[in-house]
């Protein structure tokens, strides 16, 4: 299984980034996909999940209405479009995949994990 995370980068305050995490080995449909993020000296957190059919999302309060996450089966590939990003936003992205039928934001119940993406947010 490879889940290449990609689409990070540097932008200024209010800029928007779109993530992407392209999956093979896998029946890509048939997981739980999350995104989380690890800032410098903190631990990682959860920012967003998608259920397997993409009917139903979850998002951390931080970044409701601004980051809209979104799956793609056909093309094995999840997204996470990040809009008016804030310099909180800072971090290292990972895409996750986890067997669990439902949304779920426990980092212990994935179990596949991207190598991360760095997105920095400049004041």
């Amino acid at each position: 299984v490879q889940l290449q995370a990609s689409g990070g980068g540097s932008v200024q305050a209010g800029g928007s980034l779109r993530l992407s995490c392209a999956a093979s080995g896998t029946r890509f449909s048939a997981y739980t996909w999350g995104w989380f993020r690890q800032a410098p000296g903190k631990e990682r957190e959860f920012v967003a999940a998608i259920s397997r059919s993409g009917s139903s999302t979850d998002y951390t309060d931080s970044v409701k209405g601004r980051f809209t996450v979104s799956r793609d089966n056909a093309k094995n590939t999840l997204y996470l479009q990040m809009n008016t990003l804030k310099p909180e936003d800072t971090a290292v992205y990972y895409c996750a995949a986890s067997a669990v039928s439902q949304i779920i934001r426990a980092t212990r119940y994935y179990n596949r994990w991207g190598q991360g993406t760095l997105v920095t947010v400049s004041s």
